[in-house]
């Protein structure tokens, strides 16, 4: 919109000639821009990643990315839209506020020197395989012999799916039971639940959908709703029914949701010690409730009020990574209990940013919880987890590259010139704690102190031979990012790096707040992001 009024003023013609795209638009929609892109009619198109896969676009003379998009997979595709009749092409990277961003721009040859990352997938993970079984009954019934096709998950799965009464189970086989199709229960685009459809109260006209994982966030009572240029107050989300009610308006303010996250430990995989401390894998099940939102001036982003919400909280069972530390290991790296829930939120933050230069995924795929006293582990905690119901092997990635992992984010932290932290370093734009507290140098110490110990690493699953791993990953190379620390220049971490020219002393511990549980809560299964996202706190997981 404010490109259009831009334009506009220059020449009235040129406004009409710009647009919006994303993937909660009508199919409709979609396909007009689509078809007006491809004629020469729109000159420009502001899109999500909804523009990534699964539409023709060739033809552009230029692509300007607005971040770096998690995956050197997407920064190529989204490259790839320009210069594909054969012409001169130009592709721009225009890096963002945030920790990879920032460390990219320091270390350009993390992206041209190093090929297209490693895709992790547990074919065993009952959310991916359910619906699988499904689609194969519906096309051919199921046979005992058919089902070692599946892994050794698919014989317990079966009896599970019988009494849901998707499947059928006959002399012959099991037989998809439902009208509908079966490929349907695999959205390829998101997940979670049925979209939520965007109404118009007072003409009842469709306006689009989101995710049901993103509706508490985005289309909560009060939420301010853009599309296509216009805005709209959000007046009702009737959850029952899976629609949201709104009304064109004006206001001078954007809207920010608030929720709390907590997270429980239901099962431990791997537990391998890092010094005095120990590094963990598993199971978890991660609750959230949106519980409030902020109304922001427009421009400067000044908070003019907040205002309750009554949303139910959503559960989420998934994979998580997780790491503590003992007294022992506070003590050494200076760390008192003012400013812990500083430093774990601080290193929480910036290692969810990296984690991306290490997984197939960007920072709304996984979420993050830090407490200074988690009651499972009764120990100062910082857990990092999947968005995705059952796990989507980011945070066993994270787990079996956890030293290079951390090492990356102490780096990307002391390296950034900031004082006392901002969002190319610490600060997350989707912090359900509105980033407070943060400590950065605290953050620094803890992770040095943290590296200094040995790691007694399990062997990594997508690093062992094709053969073994086939069932469980799909690699088009399994190289290690140019940050692991065999390739780091060597570093004194017995010493705290500078944290900037100015070298500002530390802020004094006795005025921040007392530490609590900070979290960084995960989109879910929606891989679509924008710009305009950034500005947002995430939305919760899908459960």
């Amino acid at each position: 919109m404010i490109a259009q009024e831009r334009l506009a003023e220059t020449d009235r013609a040129l406004a009409r000639r710009v647009a919006a795209y994303r993937g909660g638009y009508l199919p409709e929609e979609r396909r007009a821009l689509e078809r007006s892109l491809h004629s020469g009619e729109l000159l420009g198109l502001a899109a999500t990643t909804a523009l990534e896969l699964g539409v023709d676009v060739s033809g552009l003379d230029a692509v300007l990315i607005a971040g770096y998009p998690g995956t050197r997979a997407s920064l190529w595709q989204q490259a790839g839209r320009a210069g594909r009749s054969g012409e001169g092409a130009l592709a721009i990277l225009v890096a963002r506020d945030d920790p990879l961003d920032t460390f990219l721009v320091h270390h350009p040859e993390a992206i041209f020197e190093q090929p297209v990352e490693t895709t992790v997938l547990d074919p065993d993970n009952p959310y991916v395989l359910a619906p699988h079984l499904c689609a194969a009954a519906a096309e051919l019934p199921l046979t005992e012999p058919d089902l070692a096709l599946f892994g050794p998950a698919a014989p317990d799965l079966l009896p599970q799916l019988e009494g849901a009464g998707l499947l059928r189970r006959r002399s012959t086989g099991w037989y998809w039971t439902r009208r509908e199709r079966a490929a349907d229960l695999t959205d390829i685009r998101g997940g979670g639940g049925s979209p939520v459809r965007i109404v118009e109260a007072g003409t009842g006209r469709l306006l689009g959908t989101v995710d049901e994982a993103a509706s508490h966030t985005a289309v909560h009572e009060g939420a301010v709703h853009l599309h296509q240029g216009r805005t709209y107050l959000v007046r009702e989300l009737d959850l029952k029914d899976s629609v949201a009610l709104v009304e064109e308006a004006v206001p001078p303010y954007s809207t920010t949701a608030r929720d709390t996250t907590s997270i429980s430990v239901l099962d431990t995989d791997i537990e391998i010690p890092w010094g005095a401390g120990r590094l963990c894998y598993g199971s978890v099940e991660v609750t959230n409730q949106v519980v409030s939102f902020l109304r922001r001036r427009l421009i400067t982003g000044e908070v003019l009020g907040e205002t309750k919400l009554d949303l139910p909280p959503r559960t989420l069972r998934t994979r998580a990574v997780w790491w503590t530390v003992t007294e022992d290991q506070l003590d050494a790296a200076r760390i008192t209990p003012e400013i812990l829930g500083g430093a774990l939120h601080a290193a929480e933050h910036a290692s969810i940013g990296m984690l991306p230069l290490f997984a197939t995924c960007d920072r709304w795929d996984i979420g993050g919880v830090s407490v200074p006293l988690h009651p499972d582990t009764l120990l100062p905690t910082v857990f990092v987890y999947d968005g995705h119901p059952g796990g989507a092997g980011f945070a066993e990635r994270a787990f079996h590259t956890a030293r290079a992992w951390l090492t990356a984010t102490r780096q990307a932290i002391a390296s950034c010139e900031c004082e006392a932290g901002c969002p190319s370093c610490i600060q997350s734009p989707k912090c359900g704690n509105g980033n407070d507290p943060l400590h950065k140098r605290g953050a620094v110490r803890l992770l040095t102190e943290l590296l200094r110990e040995p790691l007694e690493q399990a062997p990594d699953p997508s690093e062992e031979p094709a053969s073994d791993s086939a069932q469980k990953s799909t690699a088009s190379s399994a190289q290690e990012p140019a940050t692991a620390p065999a390739q780091e220049p060597a570093t004194d971490l017995s010493q705290e790096p500078p944290l900037g020219p100015a070298q500002a002393p530390a802020p004094d511990p006795s005025q921040e707040p007392a530490p609590g549980p900070s979290r960084e809560p995960a989109l879910g299964p929606s891989p679509e992001r924008s710009p305009a996202a950034e500005a947002a706190p995430e939305d919760p997981p899908a459960t």
